[in-house]
């Protein structure tokens, strides 16, 4: 099977898909106040890679909605909007770098290297800060955000949670990993 065949839904996956965005979206309509579902909806039937990469987020367990739109482009911003980091992309270390450099007990994945593959990018800490404004995330979990290369380049990583009513941003090797810890996404489309 080709990598293009891959990353196209069947018209059944892709009517199930967008029914459970659809439903989310109209049961989370405090994340995307003004927009409107058929616009959406629009944008994703003229992007179907773009849909597969939802796809992908729903299937990891992310729970992706729309958080916000952006006017000079036109595209929709979607994150992962599960309670708690996504359960299929736990247990994975940053990049495939730090994946290199375990010699023993290798994570299955990298954050960075899963993002890529789904055609996500790994949330900032700024858009991770902006996501938790729309609700408690994290509250049990954490999630790897996109490190500065200057923090990357001795080694570390960030990662975020919510405790105590607060967001925290933290450090770690770049090469650990954690049942609770694995990342969100965004996708424009």
């Amino acid at each position: 099977m080709s990598n293009a065949t891959k990353k196209k839904l069947s018209p059944e996956q892709r009517e199930e898909l967008l029914r459970v965005l659809k439903a989310r979206f109209e049961k989370n309509m405090n994340r995307h106040k003004g927009l409107e579902w058929a616009k959406v909806q629009a944008k994703l039937d003229a992007n179907p890679g773009k849909l597969w990469s939802l796809d992908e987020m729903e299937i990891t367990g992310g729970e992706p909605d729309v958080v916000g739109h952006d006017k000079k482009t036109g595209e929709y911003i979607f994150y992962d909007c599960s309670a708690e980091s996504p359960k299929g992309r736990r247990n994975i270390c940053y990049d495939h770098e730090a994946l290199e450099s375990r010699k023993e007990h290798k994570p299955g994945d990298s954050a960075i290297g899963m993002a890529a593959d789904m055609g996500i990018e790994l949330l900032t800490e700024e858009q991770y800060r902006e996501l938790q404004k729309l609700g408690n995330f994290d509250m049990k979990t954490s999630s790897w955000v996109k490190t500065p290369p200057d923090i990357r380049k001795l080694g570390g990583a960030l990662f975020c949670d919510r405790r105590y009513g607060n967001v925290f941003v933290y450090h770690n090797g770049a090469e650990s990993y954690y049942g609770a810890r694995a990342f969100r996404g965004s996708l424009r489309v």
